[in-house]
């Protein structure tokens, strides 16, 4: 298997999932508090995908 990096797009927005995750932890955020594993969980899937698959 080989790696490649991901888009920009692609880090953006698990960047983003994961920020928003981070700050629900210390701030409550009515959304996203309650989910916030969930949310960090999903921007580390989302990376992964991206290094993953070729075009991701």
């Amino acid at each position: 298997m080989r790696l490649t990096p991901p888009k920009k797009i692609v880090f953006m927005i698990s960047l983003l999932l994961v920020i928003l995750s981070v700050v629900a932890h210390f701030v409550n955020i009515p959304v996203a508090t309650q989910y916030q594993y969930w949310i960090l969980l999903i921007g580390w899937a989302f990376l992964a995908a991206g290094v993953a698959l070729k075009g991701f």
